[in-house]
């Protein structure tokens, strides 16, 4: 099997880490890896296949030529700043970002979804890879669109802190730590409000619309993805005191009329998908039991009272990986098994 050269980029981060997890997991044929971050990182060992591999400064890097794909965990300002250079010099890039999402000289994919739109790279070099939360909404939504179509989706969301980073994290096992010993809560820094035993309804940005930036990720990426653009799309997405794991309750309507049942052997086909749906013997899926898993899981699906043609459903997914890192490596197999 022909080996590449693979760069990580942001490989300090909690993205970049796991996707070095994840390629040696799947053993993808890595022939030489590079990793970059900032300069602040530069010098850090970090292990890979039983090798301590440096961390090179992105900013001091003169040339990237030799690259045949970089996966891209760097925030959307790195990657519109370095991801042409990284292209020019002849990589693939495959970017967590949202930088080059909504492009439409870039392809975005999830791999158990839209497959063939990897082949659209060779306009820039550069892949998408789709918001978390969007990822696994559609790795649900497709094959029951396929069968019925999809008129409007309706989701709301309950995202883990580790969406907005390690930081995140910490302040979340700070405040915890706090509450439980009685002292002062820390004030919050990385999240927009305290968010031990708390939800946020607040998720990036807000936008003249009042939506946040996150919610319209997800009504647009879902229409790029899904290859509809008239499937009507709305979300409101919410922080909670979570470590790993997005879960989204989520509404349908379709054309067809599709039963609870019908829904339930369609996604038990479907690539990607694992149906834990027995709510009588409490089973369904949630964060605590997914983290860790590559698979999107669904459950609590049951038939919408209020239309004739509607179906809710309870989505739960590891953001970290299939979310970002198992997905962006994902896609980088599908470039090399048909275009590299």
């Amino acid at each position: 099997m022909k080996e590449y050269t693979v760069a990580v980029v942001g490989a300090t981060g909690a993205v970049g880490r796991m996707m070095l997890t994840v390629l040696e997991e799947r053993n993808f044929p890595v022939k030489e890896l590079r990793l970059f971050a900032s300069t602040r990182s530069k010098g850090m060992l970090l292990p890979f296949k039983g090798e301590q591999i440096p961390v090179e400064a992105l900013e001091e890097a003169k040339s990237f030529k030799g690259i045949d794909i970089a996966l891209f965990s760097a925030g959307a300002q790195r990657s519109l700043d370095f991801a042409p250079l990284f292209a020019r010099d002849g990589a693939v890039v495959i970017d967590n970002s949202s930088a080059w999402r909504m492009d439409p000289d870039v392809p975005l994919v999830v791999p158990e979804v839209n497959p063939h739109a990897v082949a659209g790279y060779t306009k820039k070099g550069i892949i998408a890879n789709p918001n978390c939360s969007t990822i696994q909404m559609v790795v649900v939504l497709k094959p029951l669109h396929d069968v019925a179509r999809i008129k409007r989706v309706v989701v709301s969301t309950y995202q883990s802190v580790s969406g907005a980073g390690q930081k995140a994290i910490f302040e979340l096992m700070e405040q915890t730590k706090a509450w439980c010993e009685g002292s002062p809560m820390p004030l919050p820094k990385h999240l927009p409000q305290r968010i031990a035993f708390n939800c946020i309804p607040h998720i990036d940005v807000f936008l003249p619309n009042g939506y946040t930036k996150e919610e319209m990720k997800m009504v647009e990426e879902t229409k790029k993805i899904m290859e509809d653009p008239s499937i009507a799309v709305t979300a409101t997405t919410v922080r909670v005191p979570v470590f790993y794991g997005h879960a989204e309750s989520v509404n349908i309507e379709t054309e067809k009329k599709l039963t609870a049942e019908e829904a339930r052997e369609v996604l038990r086909k479907a690539e990607g998908v694992v149906v834990l749906d027995d709510p009588q013997n409490k089973l369904y899926p949630m964060q605590v039991d997914v983290a860790g898993r590559d698979e999107v899981f669904v459950g609590r699906i049951r038939e919408d009272l209020s239309i004739e043609k509607g179906l809710n459903m309870w989505i739960v997914a590891d953001n970290i990986r299939k979310g970002a890192a198992t997905n962006a490596v994902q896609i980088a197999e599908i470039l090399i098994k048909n275009y590299l």
